[in-house]
């Protein structure tokens, strides 16, 4: 029992100091007392995949789940990001993209934060969580949405995207990378008029966010997701009763399609992108994910092409 008290005594300041800390980089962005980071460190590309010499068939955009930390890392080690680049080699692939830091700043690099992943790792993971929650609070919401969306567009100009370019930008988001994707619509919208493309995967989202100038939104789920499921209780803007909200109003606009990933899990030995896992036809979870990512971005990119007249 003591041994309990002194670990909450040794951890609780620092998550009260989280707490207080998580609305920071908001703020900073908003008064302008940072400048977000732009330029990644080096031997890191702005894209992986389809020559910048040639236009990709689609831009694709990794947003990762919370346990995202670095420009490099993410939580599979990069299998997810390989498997995708395997399948479609037509494709530009982004995954450094930092969804919990409005400033662009990955966290591993702060001294601080470094000091702590030592000594206290749990706090790492939970200013992340606690982001996803800044995020989705309307108080900060629009001012998060912003700031996330320019560093979106920001790293897909760095990469070759040309606004008005009519190049589709697809948006693969895993749990909490949901509440990022769903928010930066409006403003890449405004800052590339992309056709924009959303995938959650066991996507973790307050529902608020305007989809209107989103094409289309591909949810990948799985029934025995529970976090998942978690974000559509606790978030009264994803309950059918509030026909008003954002993600509502998108699936009354016939823009919301559901794949079924039964029986992969959120996290874990059997989650969407484990390796050792595998379906009746023989694939292993991250296969089957992959495949079904780069199904729907060929199809989309086929009706967009369909729709303009080109070839």
């Amino acid at each position: 029992m003591n041994g309990y008290v002194l670990w909450a005594f040794a951890v609780g300041p620092a998550l009260i100091a989280e707490a207080l800390l998580a609305r920071y980089e908001v703020l900073a962005y908003g008064a302008r007392w940072r400048a977000p980071v732009t330029e990644l460190p080096d031997g890191v590309p702005y894209a992986r995949g389809a020559a910048p010499d040639s236009p990709p068939d689609a831009y694709l955009v990794y947003l990762d789940g919370i346990g995202k930390r670095r420009v490099r890392d993410s939580r599979d080690g990069g299998q997810l990001v390989a498997a995708l680049l395997a399948r479609a080699p037509e494709l530009r692939l982004l995954g450094q993209v930092q969804p919990y830091s409005p400033l662009a700043d990955p966290l591993a690099e702060r001294p601080v934060w470094a000091w702590l992943r030592r000594r206290v790792g749990l706090v790492l993971f939970l200013h992340n969580v606690m982001q996803i929650f800044v995020a989705a609070d309307r108080r900060y919401r629009p001012l998060y949405n912003r700031a996330v969306g320019r560093q979106i567009a920001t790293q897909l100009r760095l990469a070759g995207y040309r606004s008005d370019s009519g190049i589709p930008v697809a948006l693969l988001s895993y749990s909490g990378g949901a509440q990022v994707a769903t928010g930066a619509v409006e403003e890449l919208h405004s800052q590339l008029r992309a056709p924009l493309l959303l995938i959650t995967l066991g996507g973790f989202h307050n529902g608020a966010n305007d989809l209107t100038h989103a094409a289309h939104l591909h949810r990948l789920t799985s029934a025995s997701d529970r976090i998942e499921r978690l974000g559509t209780w606790i978030f009264p803007q994803r309950w059918p009763l509030l026909r008003g909200s954002g993600w509502n109003r998108a699936h009354r606009a016939g823009k919301v399609t559901v794949h079924r990933l039964d029986p992969a899990t959120h996290v874990g030995p059997r989650s969407y992108i484990s390796r050792t896992a595998q379906v009746p036809d023989g694939r292993s979870h991250v296969d089957r994910t992959a495949d079904t990512v780069v199904a729907l971005i060929r199809a989309h990119h086929c009706g967009a092409e369909a729709a303009t007249g080109t070839s």
